[in-house]
């Protein structure tokens, strides 16, 4: 394991110029430059789509949305979780105050389990209770699933019109603001193209706004391929960050109207090899640098950041006994976290999580460590640190004295950066904020952006979205829009939908003969869906959580069996849990999310070793995995001796019917040869034939997961996969 320490400047964010006509901005408040600019492309008739680029903290969030603060002008505001969605709902009340608003737009955050609670205690259809809560709202903050499958008809009956929703839906709003855009893969950003597509045939121009730090270049050129206006806002590129080396230079940058987006940070590279458990470890071994700080710091505020949910669950209370004789307190912060869990870390002297919700934000912090999963999610949570000067506790304003960082990384990462013949970095160096994000970018390991996505998989919802504006209701009035939009998407995919339907007709022959039935189409379905359908999540009873509303939980199999130490429930049994809570309590539990559950479980504790597991198949996969493409499958089970509880899962999951791709190479060859992110949804499987090879001679994905490895492994079968092609 080798350390390396380097500072990284502060930064400073240009003032807009000039204040934009109508702008009344609360007192002391001002713009930055890509807030004014951002609001000008807004007004711009001839803009069509704009990113906003932004370093995280500069404030993307107020340039989203002051054009509807100060005027009539409505937005949707789309986040990738409800945590982040709820986390805006709060900044943008704060805005709402701040501003003194004389009419104050009504703000409506909509998720999948509210609208369940909602249209039950209303009396209403899923439809009905949408375009209710839509109708309440000039901003309306959900997700982009909602948004996908309100376009796509889901939430409406067979009578129904299929722009029922999205017809007034798409008129009422103005702009659509996709925020936190980079954590997408190619099938979330190839239904945001096609949502994007039918808004602009079959209505008026609207505005588009993308706010991420990391731009998709693959969005921006396809979009520029459909005819949009696109104008991108990057302060960077621009020189409208600065970044002193002085405390002269910092103040009068200050003087000069110039705001501070981030200070001074000591970053140290911990260079861990890649085993699970590596962090947890060194975390743990290392805690004496955690107790030490904040005995040096006192009033100090820190947040460990992970990828493992487990590690968390197993790290908080060795940190609570580690810390509490000192009188700290040891808070979580992940993205299960229940409400009061979540009201209570922020009171915390040190959070740890999967989530940097409130990080940097509500919750101030002086001091970080944190792993990543790939340069986006390094630069993203690297960026909660050093917003802030200080904190008020108890009425008394506490400054912190310095601002420190620890990355727990890969060792290559450090030996690209640190070790090579003309290293980019060198120990104890200083470096602006602009050429440190540059060397992550290029240095990190470079994932898989699935490109042969779009051509092979993205005009399936083309396609469906095409029928929809066919229905017999509506065929005349979108007459013009539905070829429109076909030739658009061609255009956008590179591909021809009359193509695309013959292969949907195949999955179609294909699902009869194995299933006997004569309707569905598994493999159309997951590629129609937003994130696809996940056949192994299953419901929990989760004993860990100290708020009871907030015990039911789904995860999926895979994590459950190398990390969860559960016992088997049934679903009537966990059903009639779930009832009693929310009587006792007097709080709804949505229940729609355990509908397609494969199993119900209680969640005892978190396993500190992983178990090993395996899929299985009863029968040859060689012909399979021959075949190069995507199937449903059953008779899939499951290997885990040390699993009493294994037999009982395996007689429910050896029925289902699961979208598949298999591929005759190690979980480890097929991760490292195509470049696959972290947590990708790849996994060992023997057949009958390997069933005893330590090493599991076949990999299995599912669901889109297997759509994303059929683009990749798709090149392979003409070279008859001994030379492998990554995308």
């Amino acid at each position: 394991m080798s350390d390396y320490t380097i500072t990284l400047k502060p930064v400073y964010s240009c003032p807009a110029t000039e204040i934009p006509k109508g702008v009344k901005l609360p007192k002391n408040w001002s713009l930055s430059w890509h807030q004014g600019a951002t609001l000008e492309a807004i007004r711009n008739p001839n803009i069509d789509v704009i990113f906003n680029t932004a370093m995280t903290g500069d404030g993307k969030s107020l340039a989203a949305y002051l054009e509807t603060l100060l005027t009539d002008f409505c937005a949707i505001g789309l986040y990738p979780t409800n945590e982040l969605a709820r986390d805006q709902e709060i900044q943008i009340q704060g805005y709402i105050e701040q501003f003194k608003l004389d009419i104050k737009p009504r703000v409506v955050r909509l998720s999948g389990q509210e609208l369940e609670i909602y249209a039950e205690n209303e009396d209403l259809g899923k439809a009905a209770a949408i375009a209710t809560r839509t109708g309440q709202a000039e901003i309306l903050l959900t997700n982009p699933d909602i948004f996908h499958y309100l376009h796509q008809g889901k939430y409406l009956t067979h009578s129904d019109s299929p722009d029922k929703l999205w017809n007034r839906i798409d008129k009422d709003f103005d702009l659509f603001i996709f925020d936190e855009f980079h954590v997408f893969q190619a099938p979330q950003i190839a239904s945001v193209i096609n949502t994007m597509l039918l808004i602009k045939t079959t209505n008026r121009r609207k505005k588009f706004l993308f706010l991420s730090a990391t731009p998709n270049q693959q969005l921006i050129e396809r979009l520029k391929i459909a005819g949009f206006r696109c104008q991108e806002i990057n302060p960077l590129e621009e020189n409208k960050y600065r970044f002193p080396d002085t405390a002269d230079e910092c103040s009068q940058l200050a003087a000069q109207g110039w705001r501070q987006v981030s200070r001074e940070i000591s970053l140290n590279f911990i260079s861990l090899e890649s085993s699970p458990k590596a962090s947890e470890t060194w975390l743990k071994e290392s805690s004496d640098l955690i107790l030490n700080h904040f005995q040096e710091y006192p009033g100090s505020k820190g947040a460990i950041i992970l990828n493992s949910i487990a590690a968390v669950k197993c790290l908080v209370p060795f940190f609570r006994e580690l810390l509490t004789p000192l009188g700290l307190i040891v808070g979580e912060n992940t993205g299960l976290s229940g409400k009061q869990e979540k009201e209570q870390s922020l009171l915390a002297d040190l959070v740890i999580g999967t989530s940097t919700i409130d990080v940097g934000v509500d919750f101030k912090i002086n001091f970080l460590i944190f792993e990543s999963a790939d340069a986006g999610s390094f630069i993203q949570r690297l960026g909660r640190l050093g917003r802030h000067d200080g904190y008020e506790r108890n009425g008394e304003n506490i400054s912190f004295k310095c601002f420190t960082a620890y990355a727990l990384v890969p060792d290559f990462l450090v030996g690209r950066l640190f070790l090579v013949e003309s290293p980019p970095l060198k120990e104890n160096s200083v470096w602006e904020r602009s050429f440190f994000h540059q060397q992550i970018r290029e240095n990190y390991r470079r994932i898989n952006d699935f490109s042969g996505y779009y051509s092979r998989w993205g005009a399936v919802q083309s396609l469906v979205l095409c029928w929809k504006l066919g229905h017999k209701t509506i065929k005349q009035q979108y007459e013009g829009s539905q070829k429109a939009f076909k030739a658009a998407c061609e255009d956008v995919f590179n591909t021809n939908l009359k193509k695309v339907f013959g292969l949907t007709k195949r999955w179609e022959g294909e699902w009869q003969e194995l299933s006997g039935k004569d309707k569905g189409n598994p493999i159309l379905e997951d590629a129609a869906s937003f994130r696809g359908f996940s056949p192994l999540q299953s419901g929990i009873y989760d004993l860990t959580e100290a708020n009871e509303v907030d015990r039911f939980k789904t995860y999926d199999l895979p994590g459950i069996l190398s990390n969860l130490e559960i016992e088997v429930m049934t679903e009537a049994a966990f059903m009639r849990l779930l009832k009693e809570t929310a009587d006792r309590m007097g709080q709804p539990i949505a229940k729609g999310r355990f509908k397609r559950c494969l199993a119900f479980m209680q969640l005892r504790n978190y396993r500190e070793e992983r178990l090993n597991w395996r899929f299985t198949y009863a029968g040859k996969l060689d012909f399979i995995a021959d075949a190069w493409k995507v199937q449903v499958l059953t008779g899939i089970g499951i290997w885990q001796p040390d699993n009493y509880w294994i037999g009982e899962i395996n007689k429910r999951l050896k029925k289902e019917a699961l979208v598949c791709y298999v591929i005759r190479r190690s979980v480890g060859e097929v991760r490292s040869r195509l470049r696959l992110p972290m947590h990708f949804q790849i996994y060992p499987i023997s057949d009958s034939y390997s069933f005893h090879d330590a090493v599991a001679p076949y990999s299995i994905a599912f669901s889109q997961s297997a759509l994303l490895l059929d683009t990749l492994a798709y090149s392979l079968k003409s070279q008859g996969g001994e030379i492998w092609i990554a995308g």
